[in-house]
């Protein structure tokens, strides 16, 4: 079945305690926490102490998604802080495999992500050590934000790579998510959906979440 990570940028910032076990009640399978410094993306969100706070309202795994410059320096910050898998950016400065090697150090899952005008031959040099591969289909910084269907061919690019090379690959899509995107994300090999207002908005998202998850991913 399709993961459903509801996006926490689009909760409640005064309630996130509230909202997280509202996600988890509705059936998700993680949650997305954007990370944002304000230098990699033009905007700030929260950081480890906020995650660790959030940490002890639900056992739900907290994937944690860092639009940050030279992520290895907060990777272990990150970790304590309770999260199960972190994502770091393959744009971002500093040493990007290091930074994969110390999520692994700490037993999470790994993930790298690409931006929407990044090619796709920036992340091959990756995909091999990752468990994940994010595929932004919005510019990173902001929820809200339309999906943007040239990125699709990367999705069905990776899943293409990872049967030949990392089978058991998680290809996660953010940005602009919905029922009919998010279809069109699963059946170009997509196995995680990340979505922010378009559950958040809703007085039960559980309902879409089981629908979404009812799609099964495209492995072929």
């Amino acid at each position: 079945m399709t993961k459903v990570s509801p996006s926490m940028l689009s909760a409640d910032f005064s309630r996130l305690g509230e909202e997280l076990v509202r996600v988890e009640k509705a059936g998700a399978d993680w949650a997305h926490l954007d990370v944002m410094d304000g230098m990699f993306v033009p905007n700030i969100t929260f950081g480890a102490p906020v995650i660790k706070a959030m940490r002890k309202y639900s056992d739900i795994p907290f994937d944690a998604h860092l639009m940050i410059q030279d992520p290895a320096r907060y990777i272990d910050d990150f970790a304590a802080a309770g999260c199960d898998s972190i994502t770091v950016h393959c744009e971002a400065t500093g040493d990007i495999h290091n930074a994969m090697a110390r999520i692994e150090r700490r037993g999470l899952k790994v993930g790298i992500s690409l931006n929407p005008e990044t090619p796709m031959d920036d992340i091959l040099p990756f995909l091999e050590d990752a468990d994940i591969a994010l595929v932004m289909t919005v510019h990173p910084g902001f929820g809200g934000q339309s999906f943007i269907e040239d990125c699709v061919p990367k999705i069905s690019a990776i899943r293409e790579w990872a049967n030949r090379n990392n089978p058991s690959l998680e290809i996660s899509v953010d940005g602009g998510i919905n029922t009919t995107t998010g279809k069109t994300c699963v059946s170009a090999g997509a196995s995680v959906l990340v979505a922010g207002s378009s559950l958040f908005r809703l007085d039960d998202m559980g309902p879409t979440i089981s629908e979404w998850k009812a799609f099964g991913p495209n492995r072929g």
